[in-house]
């Protein structure tokens, strides 16, 4: 479902305009695996810890269930390659993340990717774990049912596919299939989800996400965000 994306931005657009571009690649061979220690010095220096580091380190603006930035922590490696380079590309469409995507090489494209691939994901209040949900453990109130029949089951009546089939039960994804989208901002998620759906957001591989969320009310969309944000 959602593609959630990694690497949003915060402010600071002035310290970004500091940063030299790196110079134009043309198609570039697979990146290496990185190395984890050298990436969170990485991504202390290019600043991404301040967006997208666990609650409680850098500024904390992913923190709490209102985070308006992705959570990157237990996020899979190549999906946070994937869409640095398609804000470089212009594949997936920010300012900000184009500026910041084009100021670092490859080299250290795979090693800040592995750090963050090596942090634990951050869980919501309802799951700690990759477990399915127990029963009943969703949000309070008619929204939750909502939410929780459209993620495990989906729709079929309008080809809505169920969100657990790519990300799985608990949001922790599945590598090749679906990122890591449980534990993520109730406000990053609505955001994603509505770009998926108006077409702002088009980068997943067949426009998968698109046609997913098309069918999808507002008041779905924001049930869906509640729910996953407390995954």
């Amino acid at each position: 479902m959602l593609a959630l994306g990694v690497a949003l931005a915060c402010g600071g657009v002035h310290a970004a305009q500091q940063k030299r571009p790196v110079a134009a690649r043309a198609a570039a061979p697979a990146l290496s695996r990185g190395d984890v220690a050298a990436g969170r010095v990485k991504a202390e220096a290019e600043r991404c810890l301040e967006c997208h580091a666990a609650p409680g380190e850098g500024q904390g603006y992913s923190a709490g269930e209102d985070g308006k930035f992705a959570r990157l922590g237990g996020q899979q490696q190549d999906y946070i390659v994937k869409q640095i380079q398609d804000f470089r590309s212009g594949k997936r469409k920010h300012e900000f993340m184009a500026m910041m995507a084009n100021s670092i090489s490859d080299a250290d494209l795979a090693d800040i990717a592995a750090y963050f691939a090596a942090e634990p994901r951050t869980a919501g209040a309802l799951h700690a774990t990759a477990a399915p949900p127990a029963a009943g453990a969703t949000p309070r109130g008619a929204s939750g049912a909502i939410a929780e029949r459209l993620y495990q089951h989906g729709d079929a009546a309008r080809n809505v596919a169920a969100c657990a089939a790519c990300h799985g039960p608990a949001g922790q994804g599945a590598p090749g299939t679906g990122p890591v989208i449980g534990g993520q901002g109730r406000s990053y998620l609505s955001q994603q989800l509505h770009n998926w759906r108006s077409g702002v957001r088009s980068n997943s591989p067949d426009n998968t996400m698109n046609q997913a969320i098309a069918p999808l009310s507002d008041a779905e969309i924001d049930a869906l965000a509640h729910y996953l944000s407390e995954m």
